[in-house]
């Protein structure tokens, strides 16, 4: 592998596209500590020190790689993008001028991707506007803080910090897009990763200095075999056999080859987690802006703050469950898949085309669906027990959300580098 590192940077034109998207990056985390005109740096740093924070805000401060609580240029991070993307692609099913764009190929792929930027831009203004409305009250983002974090409400100011926050998610899609174009993977995932990861050596030091060297080399040792756990599931997949017949077009035969349905394990990646995570988050946002002091808002205060209540945990394994099968079968079709395999001449051996085959295909898909689900669960409550192990939720880094998207991006990225350097013949990354 190293070997295969080193041919990557003598390659010219690779070693152009890597150190182009590692500038694009450093210019994102530079984008990520810039604070927004008018919030106080000096106060916000007092209340970070204070802060103890989850939930919705805990996972928006997560893709934002920190800069949602720091108020920065690029507060709302790729959290828009990412909203708005899920948001296109579930109205797919719904509406059907957009499945009709999806079925055109490229220049209804283009169309849908434009519709995702407007969507964005909307997202960012709804979104900044709310994060700035509650960042004007003093204790509403940090609890334990009582210090002004935007000294100035005056009207003029609070535009200009949501036109400010609106153009920075503006920014980051051009980023991404320049990564995709001309550097190495997913712009838009390459983002996503440079935020998660970017909290990583703050959150494994604060473990050694709150908790001692034991904790932190148990946190270590623990975070190797999940990153080794993730990595091996993540690349599980059912191979469903197809072969093609052959067909006689004038002098020429075509088909008669076998090829293979991949099915993952994990096949709706992270998705699952972000929707059970944010939505149950919802109770607690209630509580905390109604204010009431009733039965209910006692209980929920009680079983769905702090995360946790055996409630909590038994509700978010049971939601992440949910959105599994919910988000694989909006994005996997059974029946779509199997009449164009018998309209190119495709069929699994011993599977009769056309609806056998689709039934058989959702048999499969609905079995291999429930461990990955189980998988998805398990990942996401690690910091939970963390909470009740070591009372370090906050300073966890192996689990949930983040180690799935660290795993899953830098996996498809040495992918793509392996595909390049195997374009020129020489050995990629994974053997």
């Amino acid at each position: 592998m190293l070997s295969a590192f080193g041919k990557a940077f003598k390659t010219p034109d690779l070693r152009r596209k890597i150190f182009f998207t590692l500038s694009i990056m450093a210019l994102f985390r530079f984008g990520s500590v810039v604070p927004t005109p008018g919030v106080s740096y000096v106060n916000v740093q007092e209340c970070i020190k204070t802060a103890n924070t989850g939930g919705l805000f805990g996972l928006i401060n997560l893709f934002s790689g920190g800069a949602l609580l720091h108020l920065s240029v690029f507060a709302l991070g790729i959290m828009p993008y990412i909203t708005s993307s899920i948001i296109v692609q579930l109205l797919t099913v719904v509406i059907p001028r957009f499945e009709a764009l999806k079925n055109e190929g490229q220049s209804g792929t283009a169309k849908l991707t434009q519709y995702t930027r407007y969507l964005t831009i909307g997202l960012a203004v709804l979104q900044s506007t709310g994060l700035v409305a509650v960042a004007r009250i003093q204790g509403r983002i940090f609890a334990n803080c009582s210090l002004p974090i935007i000294p100035d409400t005056s009207l003029i100011r609070i535009v200009t910090m949501i036109v400010v926050m609106t153009a920075g998610t503006s920014v980051i899609m051009w980023l991404g897009e320049l990564i995709t174009d001309r550097g190495v993977g997913n712009g838009m995932s390459i983002l996503i990763f440079t935020s998660v990861a970017a909290s990583f050596p703050g959150q494994l030091w604060s473990i050694k200095l709150q908790k001692g060297l034991f904790a932190f080399l148990f946190v270590l040792a623990v975070g190797v075999l999940v990153v080794a756990a993730v990595v091996f599931v993540e690349q599980a997949q059912r191979r469903i056999p197809v072969q093609y017949a052959k067909r006689q077009v004038g002098r020429q035969q075509y088909g008669g080859t076998s090829t293979y349905i991949p099915i993952k394990v994990n096949q709706s990646g992270v998705i699952p987690v972000i929707f059970a995570s944010s939505l149950l988050y919802i109770p607690s946002l209630l509580v905390n802006f109604s204010g009431s002091t009733a039965g209910w808002a006692t209980w929920i205060s009680k079983n769905f703050v702090k995360g946790d209540h055996p409630i909590y945990v038994a509700t978010y394994a049971l939601l992440i469950i949910f959105f599994t099968y919910f988000y694989v079968a909006i994005t996997f079709n059974p029946d779509e898949v199997a009449e164009n395999m018998k309209k190119y001449g495709g069929f699994i051996p011993g599977i009769r085309a056309g609806r056998p085959t689709s039934e058989y295909l959702q048999y499969v898909l609905s079995r291999i669906t429930a461990p990955g689900a189980l998988y998805l669960a398990f990942v996401a409550i690690i910091p939970i027990i963390a909470l009740i192990v070591f009372q370090a939720s906050q300073n966890f880094p192996f689990g949930g959300t983040a180690i799935l998207i660290v795993v899953g991006v830098g996996l498809d990225t040495a992918k793509q580098i392996e595909s390049q350097l195997q374009q020129r013949s020489y050995e990629g990354f994974l053997k």
